[in-house]
């Protein structure tokens, strides 16, 4: 038996947008754990954030093995845990991913993350202004969107502002996901950074940015395979 951590990306709402994968995971007789962070603190940074997640891994013990998964901004968050704490694998959803020292408001220069998502959509039939209904919830549901509503944060600058503290990534399986319909990060731009920084195809998954409230039967098969892999 497995256990999955989930972190989720920006707003901190992990167990909404973790909520129909992790029925998934469990009736596959693992465990999953998806840990909410408290996105709107000013005082709380990534270390905290971080924090949170390894306490949560040690309060569940090493034993079964774990299998740490992130989605979005949740990546900063990822690379400090997979630095402290054993894993069997780490997977990055449509993530951000960092290098040592890099802060989350620096990623998107480094990575020209603004201007793979401005050529996208003027290659789309979408606006290039953000709009959360067109970038994040175009693909999902109308009763998963009615139902996150209450659960949708602000992030608090803070998480922005913290230096990723961590050396390298660890000698663990990583494996990147992309979602083909992703509009916020997509999916060439997620391939091309998954292979400049950690030198691994992404792999493409059907679904938009929130990929695990579109297609959660798909992205829990994934991640699935990828525990049984890493056994």
């Amino acid at each position: 038996m497995t256990t999955f951590v989930l972190i989720p990306g920006a707003g901190g709402a992990s167990s909404w947008y973790w909520h129909r994968v992790v029925p998934l995971l469990e009736r596959a007789g693992h465990q999953a754990v998806a840990v909410d962070l408290p996105a709107e603190d000013q005082r709380a940074g990534l270390p905290e954030y971080a924090r949170l997640v390894e306490d949560v891994i040690a309060r569940q013990g090493a034993g079964n093995g774990v299998v740490l998964a992130a989605q979005s901004l949740g990546g900063f968050t990822a690379a400090m845990v997979a630095s402290h704490v054993p894993l069997q694998a780490v997977v990055l959803v449509n993530a951000m991913i960092p290098v040592p020292g890099e802060t989350a408001g620096e990623w998107w220069e480094h990575t020209g993350a603004v201007q793979a998502r401005t050529a996208a959509a003027e290659g789309g039939d979408y606006g290039t202004d953000f709009d959360e209904a067109v970038y994040f919830l175009h693909d999902l549901p109308p009763e998963v969107v009615a139902s996150g509503a209450e659960h949708r944060h602000n992030e608090a600058d803070a998480v922005f502002e913290s230096p990723c503290d961590f050396g390298a990534w660890p000698a663990v399986p990583i494996r990147v996901v992309a979602g083909a319909g992703d509009r916020f990060f997509p999916a060439g731009s997620q391939q091309l950074v998954a292979a400049s920084r950690l030198g691994i195809e992404a792999d493409l998954l059907p679904g938009g940015h929130l990929i695990a409230l579109s297609q959660p039967g798909p992205l829990a098969g994934y991640l699935l395979g990828v525990s049984a892999a890493a056994r």
